[in-house]
């Protein structure tokens, strides 16, 4: 039988390309709290997590909230090239025709800014994903590329989206000009308990569920075994799904959910 008909499901919520249903747990509104306020003071802002733990989820949504006529939005996943490379595709989605020389870009993306900020009246927001893999190079620049009018004022808000290395690196010497720069600072922490069993409740009623899907204990056992990871939550719930469906249970099972971290640590 289909897993969707047996577990009285719309979708696989568990499942990464999935329709999003999103959850606000305490930490996520915390999150958009802080990046609130950056979006508000601009500069430099700085949110990092272990992987899973809903950061990058929470920044999309936040980004998706801001108005278009107020901000523009640029992703960069760039943060393993050089700098020129960085350049160049920072200058590209702000508009610009990308050149051939670093300094030229450099000129060219701040030209961009000012042109957005000043004429059009619109905020540049740069993220910058796993920003923990960014050079040492790129983050000398980036202190120096956003400073304008004798660093009298700040145009734009560039937030640096990572795991929590990343402050080793920031506190070293040579990155002390730009830590000096970040106004606002947040490590996401994981789901409470409380918070993992209103996430797995929150996915099976946002795919149509209204009948009991995992036993108390089951729910416990995913819980343990996550802890507190939203998406190690997905990964045992979806496991124990299709293990639960092949063996025929209307209902999963401790069993089944201890079978499913077991299947997905070896695997």
């Amino acid at each position: 039988m289909d897993i969707n008909v047996r577990y009285g499901l719309e979708f696989n919520p568990f499942l990464k390309n999935s329709k999003e249903i999103l959850f606000e747990s305490k930490e996520y509104k915390e999150t958009i709290f802080r990046l609130d306020y950056l979006a508000r003071t601009k500069g430099f802002g700085l949110i990092t997590g272990s992987p899973g733990r809903g950061k990058t989820t929470a920044v999309r949504a936040w980004a998706a909230s801001l108005s278009p006529s107020l901000f523009k939005v640029i992703y960069s996943g760039l943060s393993t090239l050089t700098v020129n490379d960085f350049y160049r595709d920072m200058a590209l989605q702000l508009g610009a025709q990308p050149a051939f020389r670093k300094v030229d870009n450099f000129h060219l993306i701040q030209e961009e800014i000012t042109r957005l900020s000043v004429e059009k009246r619109k905020t540049p927001v740069i993220i910058i994903d796993e920003a923990d893999h960014i050079s040492s190079n790129v983050l000398c620049d980036l202190k120096i590329l956003f400073n304008f009018e004798m660093d009298s004022r700040d145009r734009a808000i560039i937030l640096l989206v990572g795991l929590a290395k990343i402050n080793n690196t920031l506190n070293l010497t040579a990155h002390e000009p730009l830590r000096q720069r970040i106004i606002m600072n947040y490590n996401v922490d994981g789901l409470s308990k409380d918070e993992g069993r209103q996430y797995i409740a929150r996915k099976l009623e946002g795919a149509g569920c209204h009948q009991t899907v995992f036993d108390e204990g089951a729910v416990e056992a995913i819980l343990n075994a996550s802890d507190g990871t939203a998406r190690m939550i997905n990964r045992y719930c979806n496991s124990a799904l299709m293990i639960g469906n092949s063996a025929g249970q209307s209902v999963i099972t401790t069993e089944t959910v201890f079978q499913a971290v077991n299947d997905s640590t070896i695997g």
